[in-house]
């Protein structure tokens, strides 16, 4: 049969990233995806048959990700089918993307876990793509489940899998401190300076603000953190969650995790709803699950890192052409946000 391909992204011809070409080719798509590569899928006695081949995201120059639909056969058994996502990244090879989520997994993420808290399903790496695989699982995103009837417990118990990550103790392979924090939102802020020079002055004064911020954060010991988690990276399928894309995987603060995710439920409310307020009973229950397993004393970093996230979120939205209109009304956010912080901790401090 043939196999229908679809890439929309153009990923195929992007030059940092040559392997996508071979990825998605037909035969060389069959060639490496064979029962041997798919056995943890297949079983000893089954095959798989590709269907069809979809790249379905695509940052230039950083990675792609494509989705393999496949027929798998058993003996005595129907036909399944399940479709496949293959990551590449730049300068990847695919096999330690692999062995990080079978860590995951082994350390009581698999697809059973009593507490209905898993990863996506690994199935192996191909060194000639430079990727790896995983089973693609059922659910939606947390983004869409969040603004639900369901919303404040499943907030809740997205703080419980955040700790679920931190308390796992799968070892890492680089670190991220609150430094490598400001000087990613510092080259953020001066990119925002040099193409909004009509925001330049404000911007400036949050970049100051924040750094101040920053060195009121109390240090964490360091444990292994999603270090991008947000609505997105949650799949929702019915009671279980899986957390997914762990690209980012180091060691860092915990807080980190939550404060980010709430800067983006905010930052969801100021695009969806208009104001930043929609979905502050979301941001608390997540933030107060956490702060009962981690300590209530983690608060104050969780709210630093949420306005940290927010103003990385200022440059963000002058990436995307259906954003920008917001890029104001996040400095607004920013500057209010800021202030008050300063007002309550310079309180505590009299």
């Amino acid at each position: 049969m043939s196999v229908e391909v679809s890439d929309p992204l153009d990923a195929a011809a992007d030059p940092a990233l040559p392997t996508v070409a071979l990825a998605i080719d037909p035969h060389q798509a069959k060639l490496h995806l064979g029962r041997d590569r798919l056995s943890r899928l297949v079983g000893p006695e089954g095959s798989a048959s590709l269907r069809a081949i979809r790249v379905v995201r695509h940052k230039p120059g950083r990675r792609c990700i494509i989705e393999y639909d496949l027929e798998i056969a058993r003996p005595h058994t129907p036909v399944e089918l399940v479709t496949i996502i293959g990551k590449i990244r730049f300068k990847r090879f695919g096999l330690s993307g692999y062995r990080l989520l079978s860590a995951l997994w082994d350390a009581g993420f698999d697809a059973d876990s009593p507490d209905g808290i898993s990863v996506p399903e690994p199935i192996g790496a191909v060194s000639r793509f430079r990727m790896w695989l995983q089973r693609k699982m059922p659910g939606i995103p947390a983004t869409r489940a969040l603004i639900g009837s369901d919303g404040v417990r499943l907030a809740a118990r997205i703080a419980e899998a955040a700790r679920k990550v931190h308390t796992a103790g799968v070892p890492t392979e680089s670190s991220h401190t609150i430094t490598d924090e400001m000087r990613i939102l510092h080259e953020s802020l001066d990119r925002v300076e040099a193409t909004q020079p009509h925001h330049a002055r404000r911007v400036r004064s949050v970049r100051s603000a924040c750094e101040r911020l920053a060195a009121r954060i109390a240090t964490s010991a360091p444990v292994g953190i999603h270090r991008d988690l947000y609505a997105d990276q949650v799949i929702v399928d019915d009671a279980r969650l899986y957390v997914v894309d762990f690209d980012l995987y180091c060691a860092g603060d915990p807080a980190l995790d939550i404060g980010n995710f709430v800067g983006h439920i905010t930052e969801q409310s100021v695009r969806t709803f208009g104001r930043p307020d929609a979905l502050t009973d979301r941001e608390a229950a997540l933030a107060d699950r956490f702060c009962e397993l981690e300590g209530e004393e983690r608060r104050d970093a969780v709210t630093a890192y949420t306005t940290l996230t927010l103003a990385r979120h200022i440059y963000l939205s002058t990436l995307f052409p259906e954003r920008r209109p917001f890029t104001a009304a996040l400095i607004d956010l920013c500057e209010e946000r800021l202030a008050a912080t300063t007002a309550r901790w310079g309180s505590r401090c009299a």
